[in-house]
């Protein structure tokens, strides 16, 4: 039997990752598994995500939640850095 962690491990995706989609989606965490997954193999699906972590960035800002926001921006820069096509100009920390 799969874990979510082994889930989580064959999504391509880190487990931080997997959470900003399932904050951002209001989803539970196996079905962010599942849709990471796909987002991560699909073509404009890296963009998506980077998008999808950059709204909780700014949603965590908006409720004064900063160190939430700090732990959201590593997530990104990671994903970007793992992840080169989704790295669009809207979503680079410079």
């Amino acid at each position: 039997m799969l874990t979510i962690k082994d889930c989580i491990a064959l999504s391509d995706l880190t487990e931080a990752e997997i959470d900003a989609i399932a904050e951002h989606e209001h989803l539970p965490e196996m079905v962010a598994v599942e849709m990471g997954h796909c987002l991560a193999h699909c073509a404009g699906g890296p963009d998506r995500i980077a998008h999808i972590i950059a709204d909780d960035i700014a949603e965590a800002c908006a409720h004064g939640r900063t160190a939430h926001a700090v732990e959201l921006m590593h997530t990104l820069r990671e994903f970007v850095d793992t992840h080169p096509q989704g790295h669009s100009e809207e979503h680079r920390e410079g």
